[in-house]
């Protein structure tokens, strides 16, 4: 990418497409085009034309998707598998439409096989059962990864996937049913601490493994991988290494300086037992993650403070 690219960051005001924005500006690209869900809807095809020719982006950073946690994906099952195909299907597609140069497909960690041997590597998708609970996000997701190659394949486009492991970070959501793990154990510590209480109820036993990704390191690999990653198929990106959701609830507890005691509620579903990434294939390119887990949750934490 130069410079003055025209460069299309879908989703820009979330906690991804906001850190992959915030590295281009750091890296010195000024063409920046970005639209919120306000002023274009993706999931209208006639919309996504429109925009596509009217400014003919050279790149395109794909990072808008309807996101939640465990609740979320459950309970809007539909939703989550409509949305997430139609914003994918008109982005992709326009991007061929209108000769954009490359491409960044930004998928998921949960499409591989609920029970697949761990650390997941990449050749593991689609040579299992899905977890049930956010099966329809992740088949939309997948279909995300093989419309890219197809286009490849067929057209010969240069659009690329990458499954970043579980995110968090400045601009996470912190809605108390539809986010994600991390920042719902931020928001749960942060409110006991405050009307102090005296305990904090955690979700299942606290066994599952879970690997986790500060979204500004996120932001970091998808650069160093729009210079250096052009081949079919899907790469991962995450730090390697996983802890369980006890150890990170008591670590969130250490960082909000909560001093009440942990209650795992173990009638309520823990989902996927472990989702670590095999990253020796991001490893071996050259990249590897920057920001340790405390020092990430610490500028969560504080980010989560400012917005409340």
């Amino acid at each position: 990418m130069e410079k003055r690219s025209k460069i299309y960051v879908a989703g820009h005001r979330g906690m991804v497409g906001s850190a992959i924005y915030r590295k281009l500006l750091k890296e010195g690209f000024q063409n920046i085009i970005t639209r919120s869900s306000e002023e274009l809807d993706l999931r209208n095809q006639q919309a996504v034309t429109d925009f596509f020719s009217l400014e003919k982006p050279d790149y395109v950073f794909l990072a808008a998707a309807k996101v939640g946690g465990i609740i979320a994906n459950n309970t809007y099952r539909a939703d989550f598998l409509y949305e997430n195909l139609a914003i994918q299907n008109n982005v992709i597609h326009q991007s061929y439409i209108n000769g954009v140069k490359k491409l960044m497909f930004l998928g998921s960690s949960c499409i591989y096989p609920k029970l697949a041997p761990q650390p997941l590597r990449e050749d593991y998708l689609l040579t299992g059962l899905l977890e049930p609970t956010n099966e329809p996000y992740a088949i939309a997701k997948i279909a995300g990864i093989k419309m890219c190659d197809a286009y490849r394949d067929q057209y010969g486009c240069n659009f690329i996937s990458v499954m970043p492991t579980n995110l968090y970070g400045l601009n996470d959501n912190y809605h108390p049913e539809n986010s994600h793990v991390l920042p719902a154990l931020i928001r749960k510590f942060d409110e006991a601490k405050n009307n102090d209480s005296k305990e904090v109820v955690i979700w299942g036993t606290g066994s599952p493994m879970r690997e986790f990704l500060f979204a500004d390191d996120l932001a970091d690999a998808c650069y160093f991988l729009m210079e250096k990653y052009n081949e079919p198929n899907l790469i991962n990106i995450g730090t390697g290494e996983d802890l369980t959701i006890k150890d990170l609830a008591f670590l969130v507890k250490k960082v909000v300086g909560f001093d009440g005691k942990l209650v795992f509620d173990t009638s309520k579903p823990d989902g996927t037992p472990r989702k670590l990434m095999d990253v020796s294939k991001l490893h071996k390119l050259g990249w590897r993650h920057h920001i340790e887990l405390e020092d990430g949750l610490k500028l969560a934490y504080q980010d989560y403070l400012s917005k409340k």
